[in-house]
């Protein structure tokens, strides 16, 4: 069996009164790509946003590779190899596309391997090595959520975090991206989604969650939960 790359034990989050997470579990395996999915307000977002130091756990326990990091600052966290693309992409748009690639290697010492992960990335993107001397507000939507990527991935992550990825995008693109995302997976990046587009997704996931009101309804293997009639219902519509 593959190593456990991240095991989430208990996780609470509250922000004021309200519990935005009501004691979670999750494991993901190295080399996976795991979903989480759900209507908005589940908590999906919460819970990328609490594996990588963002917001702060109530309780509970979350693990990399066996080591305890619930409590650690955000930067430490980025440093040990998780790195996150955040929902609504966040790009630096006063910078070139080139800029903000190099803001994504803060925590790379090596030039060798930044220059190997500037090739890697423009592989995955080559619409950003044509625009590299762009200011990213410049580009389309899809190519800002590309940039957004490929800046999570300038840190050579070992666990890569997908927060809604597809948002407001056109379908085409979207199937690019997931296209990209499965080839992430293949050379060797555990990568963990969130997304509201559950279909997709499914199409390229190993395994799946789905949140509904701060808690884990369902889970399985993403082929047998895309029959789920269940998820079918909740979140793909009947029909």
């Amino acid at each position: 069996m593959k190593d456990l790359a991240l095991s989430i034990k208990g996780l609470k989050v509250k922000y004021g009164v309200i519990e935005a997470l009501k004691g979670i579990d999750i494991e993901v395996r190295e080399g996976e790509v795991v979903a989480l999915l759900g209507a908005n307000g589940a908590g999906k977002s919460t819970t990328l946003r609490t594996i990588s130091g963002l917001t702060e756990a109530t309780e509970g326990s979350i693990k990399f590779y066996g080591k305890e990091i619930t409590k650690l600052e955000a930067n430490d966290i980025a440093s040990l190899g998780i790195s996150q693309s955040p929902e609504g992409r966040q790009i630096f748009r006063e910078l070139t596309v080139e800029e903000n690639l190099k803001i994504g290697c803060f925590t790379v010492k090596d030039h060798k391997q930044i220059e190997d992960n500037f090739k890697r990335v423009y592989n995955y993107f080559p619409v950003l090595k044509e625009r590299e001397a762009q200011m990213s507000s410049t580009l389309s939507g899809g190519e800002q959520q590309m940039l957004a990527i490929a800046r999570a991935l300038m840190s050579s992550p070992k666990i890569l975090l997908l927060d809604e990825p597809s948002l407001g995008l056109a379908p085409l693109i979207v199937q690019d991206i997931m296209r990209i995302v499965k080839e992430i997976k293949e050379e060797g990046t555990t990568v963990v989604i969130v997304e509201q587009n559950a279909s997709q997704t499914l199409k390229i996931a190993d395994y799946a969650y789905v949140l509904e009101l701060g808690k884990i309804n369902i889970h399985g293997k993403a082929e047998k939960l895309k029959d789920d009639p269940r998820l079918i219902e909740a979140y793909l519509g009947s029909h």
